[in-house]
C-alpha cells in the first residue's frame, strides 16, 4: 500500500471493483431480509449536501445489515415526472424527457462517486413507460374497485401556470408556490381517490407504528383529523337537504341561522333574484382568498344571505341561509348550523349582521342572556331551552348532553351519530403535459372506459408545444386524443389530464423488489418477501402527505390481494437539515438580506460589506439564496468521500439539524489519516497469532477497549442510529491502540482487524484499502459483523478514589470483585489515608463501591 492516504486513487478503484463485482445486489437466498431505502430524489440536476446526508445514513445501515448477515434490498430511483420539469424545459426551449434524463444521468454519476452501495439493477425512473405502464394499472385497479372517480370539485387554479394546486401548495397570502400568482378558486371536472374509505384504517393503524417518529404520527394524526358526533339534514323551504356534521349536536336548539361556503353545490338554487348580484360578487371575491386565509380566526366576518330559510328539524324554527367564506367546502359538508350563542366565529358573525343568539347551555351559577352576552360561551353547564335535552350536564362524557342528544336524533329519526374526518378525497387531476396520462376514455355512449391492460402504456406523445398556458397540451393533439372506445368502438376521446406526482411516490418502493418484471406491477411472492421496508429515511417535510399517501396505497394494494402487510414503512427516520453559516441584515431595504460568509472580512465584527450595518451571524439551511451552500464535489475534492462521510455522521445525531463546519471536516480528515497510519505502519506477523491463554495487564486492558468498541458501536447502530456516538467510539479505539505497547501481540493484531471491519460501514473505501493490505482478498464489507467477547470486559482491578471530608486526596487500585468491607479496609490501609487520617477522630466511613471511600472526620 502507499505511504500515504491517498483517497483521490483508492476511492475510484474500489467503486469500479464494487460495481465489476456486483456486490451490492441484492441476494436471493435463504438468509433474513433486510430492506433499506432512502426517500427517491427529483432529479433536478445536481447533488446537494442534504441529499448526501440523507444517502449515506441509509448506506451505513445497509452496510452493517450485509455484514451482520442479512440479504439486504438497497435500491435507488427517479422522482422524475412533474411541474418543475416542464417549466424548466419551457425556460430552456427543450423536451422535459430530455432535460429530465440528462439530470439523471449526472446525478447517477454524483451518486456512484459517493460509492453508495445500490442495488442499480432495480433502478427505476417514475417518467419511464415501463414504470408509468404499472401506475396506470393501478389506477384502473381503483376505478375497478370503485375508489376512482370524477366530479365537479372547487380547486385551486393558478392562472400563472394554468394547473390546479393542490392545498398545500398554496401560501398563507394566497399564492401559488411555484409561480407565485393569486390562486383562484374554480369549478372543474376533476379526477380523485376515495382516500376517505381508508381513514379509519390509516388512523388507527398509527398505533402500530412503533419506529416511527412521535411527532410524525401526530401530524398524520391531526392530518386525518377525525372528529366524532352527529349528521344532521335540515329542509329548505325549496324542499333541498342541507345536511351539515356537528360535533355538538346537543346545541342544535340555539341554532338560529346556517351558512354555507360559498362554492356549495346549492348556493345557485337557494340564491333568491334580489340577492343575485351581492352573491356573485361575494363568491368572486372569496375565490381569490386562500384556505389558509379564510380560517383566520381574528379577521372581520363577511358574508350574504341568500334570501331562502331552512327549518331546523329539532324544533321547526325557521332560520335564515346564509354564505360566507369562513365556511370551507373542503371541511365536512361545506354547510354548518350556526350556534352563536356557543361558537366564538358564529357569535361574531352573528353581531355582524343582527342575527339572534340564543342560549342553549347554562354555565354553573351563571345566567346567560344572548342579547348581553359579550362573547360565546364554549364551555360546559346545563342545558336549557333545549326541549328533551332540558336539565342534563352539557358535555361530551357517559350520560352527558351530546350522547343524549345523538339518541334522541336517531330515535325520533332527525339524525344520527358519525364520525367525520379532516381529511378530504385526493384530488389527483393536473392539466399539464409531463406526467402520467390518465388511462381512460370518454365515450359519448359508454360514459367513462379504462383502457384495456394490454394497450397499456397509454404513452405521452413527444410531439407537444409546451407553452405552460391554456390548459393542458395534450389536449390540442387531435391526433392522440381521438380515439375509438375500447368498448363500442364509437369515436371517444382520450383524458388529457395526468396525474399528480405524488401517485408516482406512492408505490415506487414496491417495484423495487420486482423492478424488470414486464408482466405484472410486481410479483407477490417478491414484494412480500422484500417488504415492508425495514428502514426508511428522508425528510419530515414528507412527514404527512407522501406518506399517507404510501400508506393507503398499501392497503388498497392488500385489498386486492397482492399484499399481505398493512404498512409500508416499519421504521422511520426524518434526518434533520443541512444548514451553513450566513449572515444576515434585518435592515436593508426593509426586509431581511442574506449576506453569504464569504463577503464578511472580519467575522468577529461582522458588517454588511455595502452598508457597514452590523450583521447577525447564524446557520440557516442551505440554499443558493443564502449563500451557504456547499457543493459535495468540492467537497469530495478535497478531501474525498470517507472524510465527507465521517463528518456528516460525526456532526449530530441524524434526526437532528447539522451545522456545516470546515474545520470539522478537516478534523475527519486528521482523524482517517491516522487510522490509514497506523494500519500501514502495522506489519502482521504470518500466520496470524493466536490469543494465549494468560494476558498481561496491559493487553486485557487494549482487549476491553477493543471489544467494548464493538459493544458500543453495535449499540448505537442498532439502537437509534447514534452514528455520532459511534464515530466517538472509533476514534477511542484509534486512540488506545496508538498508545498501546506490544504491537505485535495478538491483542493488537486482534484491535487492528477490529478497528478497520468496524470502520468498515462509516469510510468503505479507506477501510477496504486497508483490509487488502492486511492480507485479505475477499471484502472487508463481505465480512462477519464482529460480536463482543463479555469476558473481556471483565475488570480485575478498579481506581479506588479516597476522600478526606469530600476533597479527594489519591487514588489506589484494588480488586474489582472486593466487598465494601473490603474497600474500606484497603482504603484505610493506604498510605493516602494513613497520611491524612493521622492526629483526626474518624467519625464516620462512606464507602460508594467501585468508585470511591470518603473518610469523615474531626
Amino acid at each position: 500500500m502507499e505511504s500515504r492516504y491517498n483517497p483521490g486513487e483508492i476511492e475510484p478503484k474500489w467503486q469500479q471493483v464494487w460495481a465489476d463485482q456486483g456486490s451490492d445486489r441484492a441476494e436471493e437466498n435463504e438468509k433474513p431480509k433486510y430492506y433499506a431505502l432512502s426517500m427517491f430524489p427529483y432529479p433536478s440536476g445536481n447533488l446537494h449536501m442534504g441529499h448526501v446526508r440523507n444517502y449515506t445514513i441509509t448506506d451505513v445501515i445497509a452496510r452493517v445489515r450485509r455484514m451482520q448477515g442479512y440479504r439486504v434490498l438497497h435500491p435507488m430511483g427517479w422522482d422524475a415526472f412533474g411541474l418543475p420539469a416542464e417549466n424548466a424545459a419551457i425556460d430552456r426551449g427543450v423536451h422535459p424527457a430530455t432535460w429530465t434524463y440528462q439530470n439523471i444521468e449526472t446525478m447517477k454519476g454524483q451518486l456512484k462517486r459517493l460509492g453508495l452501495s445500490y442495488d442499480w439493477d432495480r433502478e427505476v425512473a417514475t417518467c419511464a413507460p415501463d414504470y408509468y405502464k404499472w401506475t396506470q394499472w393501478i389506477f384502473i385497479e381503483y376505478l375497478k374497485a370503485g375508489l376512482a372517480y370524477r366530479k365537479e370539485a372547487a380547486v385551486n387554479w393558478d392562472p400563472v401556470d394554468q394547473t390546479v394546486v393542490a392545498n398545500e401548495q398554496v401560501d398563507a397570502d394566497g399564492r401559488s408556490w411555484r409561480s407565485g400568482a393569486i390562486v383562484e378558486k374554480r369549478m372543474l371536472s376533476q379526477w380523485f381517490l376515495k382516500i376517505t374509505d381508508y381513514a379509519e384504517q390509516l388512523l388507527t393503524d398509527l398505533q402500530t407504528l412503533d419506529g416511527w417518529p412521535e411527532r410524525v404520527k401526530l401530524m398524520q394524526e391531526n392530518w386525518i383529523g377525525k372528529s366524532t358526533g352527529a349528521e344532521v339534514t335540515f329542509k329548505t323551504e325549496d324542499g333541498a337537504d342541507l345536511t351539515v356534521f356537528t360535533t355538538r349536536p346537543d346545541t342544535l336548539w340555539g341554532a338560529t341561522f346556517m351558512v354555507l361556503s360559498p362554492e356549495h353545490p346549492l348556493v345557485d338554487k337557494l340564491t333568491k333574484p334580489e340577492q343575485a348580484e351581492a352573491i356573485q360578487t361575494y363568491r368572486t371575491a372569496a375565490a381569490s382568498k386562500s384556505d389558509l386565509d379564510r380560517m383566520v380566526e381574528d379577521r372581520e366576518k363577511t358574508g350574504v344571505w341568500t334570501g331562502s330559510y331552512a327549518l331546523n328539524p329539532v324544533n321547526g324554527a325557521k332560520v335564515p341561509v346564509w354564505i360566507a367564506d369562513y365556511v370551507l367546502m373542503g371541511y365536512g359538508t361545506g354547510a354548518i348550523m350556526a350556534v352563536p350563542a356557543h361558537d366564538q366565529r358564529d357569535f361574531e358573525f352573528a353581531r355582524q349582521f343582527g342575527l339572534p343568539v340564543v342560549v342553549v347551555v347554562q354555565p354553573e351559577g351563571e345566567t346567560l342572556d344572548g342579547d348581553a352576552m359579550a362573547k360565546a360561551w364554549p364551555g360546559d353547564g346545563v342545558m336549557v331551552q333545549s326541549g328533551p335535552l332540558d336539565g342534563i350536564p352539557a358535555g361530551k362524557g357517559p350520560g352527558q348532553s351530546v350522547e343524549k342528544a345523538i339518541a334522541w336524533l336517531e330515535s325520533e329519526g332527525k339524525g344520527k351519530g358519525t364520525a367525520t374526518y379532516r381529511l378530504r378525497d385526493w384530488l389527483i387531476s393536473r392539466q399539464r403535459y409531463w406526467g402520467v396520462p390518465i388511462p381512460v376514455v370518454h365515450c359519448p355512449t359508454c360514459g367513462i372506459v379504462p383502457v384495456p391492460e394490454s394497450d397499456l402504456p397509454v404513452v405521452l406523445p413527444d410531439n407537444v408545444e409546451l407553452s405552460g398556458r391554456g390548459g393542458s397540451p395534450l389536449a390540442k393533439l387531435e391526433d392522440w386524443v381521438n380515439v375509438p372506445c375500447p368498448t363500442c368502438g364509437t369515436p371517444a376521446k382520450r383524458e388529457t389530464d395526468t396525474m399528480d406526482t405524488f401517485i408516482d411516490s406512492s408505490w415506487y418502493y414496491l417495484r423495487y423488489a420486482d423492478a424488470r418484471n414486464e408482466s405484472q406491477v410486481f410479483e407477490p411472492a417478491k414484494a412480500n418477501d422484500w417488504l415492508p421496508v425495514d428502514q426508511y429515511v428522508g425528510g419530515i417535510e414528507h412527514a404527512i402527505l407522501h406518506l399517507l399517501y404510501s400508506r393507503f396505497f398499501t392497503k388498497f394494494l392488500r385489498d386486492r390481494g397482492l399484499l399481505n402487510f398493512d404498512e409500508p414503512f416499519q421504521r422511520l427516520l426524518t434526518q434533520g437539515m443541512v444548514q451553513g453559516l450566513t449572515y444576515r441584515n434585518p435592515n436593508r431595504g426593509g426586509k431581511d438580506q442574506w449576506i453569504p460568509s464569504d463577503r464578511v472580512a472580519d467575522p468577529s465584527d461582522p458588517r454588511d460589506p455595502d452598508t457597514g450595518e452590523p450583521l447577525e451571524r447564524l446557520y440557516a439551511t442551505m440554499s443558493k439564496s443564502k449563500g451557504n451552500g456547499v457543493a459535495p464535489e468540492d467537497v469530495i475534492a478535497k478531501y474525498g468521500v470517507d472524510t465527507a462521510r465521517m463528518f456528516i455522521l460525526f456532526k449530530a445525531p441524524p434526526e437532528k439539524d447539522l451545522e456545516w463546519d470546515d474545520a470539522d471536516v478537516e478534523g475527519q480528515s486528521r482523524f482517517l489519516n491516522r487510522v490509514w497510519r497506523l494500519v500501514t505502519d502495522y506489519r502482521a506477523p504470518s500466520p496470524a497469532p493466536t490469543l494465549p491463554e494468560t494476558l498481561t495487564k496491559a493487553e486485557k486492558d487494549l482487549r476491553r477497549a477493543v471489544h467494548l468498541a464493538i459493544k458500543d458501536i453495535t449499540e448505537d447502530i442498532d439502537g437509534d442510529y447514534q452514528f455520532n456516538t459511534a464515530v466517538s467510539e472509533l476514534m477511542k479505539l484509534s486512540n488506545a491502540l496508538s498508545d498501546a505497547d506490544g504491537k505485535t501481540s495478538a491483542v493488537y493484531h486482534e484491535g487492528i482487524e477490529t478497528l478497520v471491519i468496524l470502520l468498515a460501514p462509516f469510510s468503505p473505501h479507506i477501510a477496504e484499502e486497508l483490509w487488502q493490505g492486511l492480507g485479505y482478498s475477499e471484502s472487508v464489507h463481505q465480512h462477519p459483523w464482529p460480536s463482543h467477547d463479555p469476558d473481556a470486559l471483565v475488570v480485575d482491578e478498579i481506581t479506588l478514589v479516597i476522600q478526606i471530608m469530600g476533597k479527594t486526596r489519591g487514588t489506589i487500585q484494588v480488586p474489582a470483585a472486593a466487598s465494601k468491607a473490603e474497600l474500606e479496609q484497603f482504603a484505610t490501609e493506604s498510605e493516602v489515608a494513613q497520611r491524612y487520617l493521622e492526629g483526626k477522630t474518624l467519625k464516620k466511613v462512606i464507602v460508594v463501591p467501585g468508585k470511591l471511600v470518603n473518610f469523615v472526620v474531626t
